[in-house]
């Protein structure tokens, strides 16, 4: 008898993006890059914001909300979302779920990319209100100091009026060690700093053979799995390499299936590695729709 929480998993998408290519690919030049993932006009390429829900007996979890549709018009634009409402709310409800059913949503960090989608609509003159009225919030100790008081190199990525909702809200939990009581033996954090620091990386138990990681953006999409590949919004490309490598190293021995947020194409996959030592994914998921291993 398995000692596990059972458990449904359902990629659902939130608002798409388009970002300039060179960006995403930090010092690869654009004759390698654009044969993997071909720019649009303006040098930009197609990139999901993808959430992961968790649906157990008695509560439904959800990792990450992508961008939103919190951004007003020109800076809607500027950062190339692609939808006008809140495309999280869509794919949620597809799976039956409202958003006062969340119970828990975990924040690898809180660039805006990842977090805008806790934000309502804009409208315009309208404040902000969080869209999950009774969800505990999770992210990181580290994760919420850079967010408060980022540095002047990142500090376009945090979404200030965010901060402040989630610290009025009184359901924020900040974490510093690996596992918490409110979650259970079956989730697992890992920390990283090559992207930004304290970011918060979850791995969920589904059985005892196989788990499954939300690799946020130390691997945003299986392009990435490629461990010299890195992103120009990178604070430390070397440390996040040194990072990816640990991970792809631990996901291989332990069968951990990987769970891309950015992917415009695949949700998950497992990896391999070959005889060059080069990691490939394997087995690649468009989406997982009640998933259960």
């Amino acid at each position: 008898m398995s000692g596990h929480t059972h458990k449904k998993l359902h990629s659902v998408l939130g608002n798409s993006q388009q970002l300039d290519g060179g960006a995403m690919f930090g010092n690869v030049p654009k004759t390698l890059w654009s044969a993997w993932i071909a720019p649009d006009e303006k040098n930009r390429i197609s990139l999901a914001c993808r959430g992961l829900l968790i649906q157990e007996p008695n509560r439904n979890i959800l990792l990450e909300t992508g961008v939103g549709a919190f951004f007003p018009p020109h800076l809607k634009d500027r950062y190339g979302v692609n939808e006008n409402e809140h495309i999280l709310l869509k794919s949620l409800h597809a799976v039956g779920i409202t958003p006062d059913e969340i119970d828990i949503v975990i924040l690898s960090h809180l660039h805006f990319d990842h977090a805008g989608g806790l934000l309502s609509a804009y409208r315009e003159n309208q404040p902000y209100e969080l869209i999950f009225p009774k969800a505990t919030f999770i992210t990181s100790a580290v994760a919420w100091q850079r967010a408060i008081a980022p540095h002047y190199r990142d500090r376009a990525s945090f979404i200030p009026e965010l901060n402040e909702l989630l610290q009025s809200s009184g359901r924020l939990l900040l974490v510093e060690n690996e596992s918490i009581p409110l979650l259970g033996e079956d989730y697992h954090f890992h920390f990283s700093e090559g992207h930004t620091p304290g970011m918060l990386l979850t791995e969920v138990t589904l059985n005892e053979k196989s788990s499954i990681l939300f690799c946020a953006d130390l691997i945003p999409g299986q392009t990435w799995v490629h461990l010299p590949i890195t992103m120009g919004y990178d604070r430390a490309a070397e440390k996040l390499i040194d990072e990816k490598q640990q991970i792809l190293n631990h996901a291989v021995k332990n069968n951990v299936m990987l769970y891309y947020t950015h992917d415009a194409h695949y949700a998950a996959s497992n990896v391999t590695q070959d005889e060059k030592n080069k990691f490939h994914p394997i087995n690649s998921l468009s989406e997982l729709k009640n998933y259960q291993p």
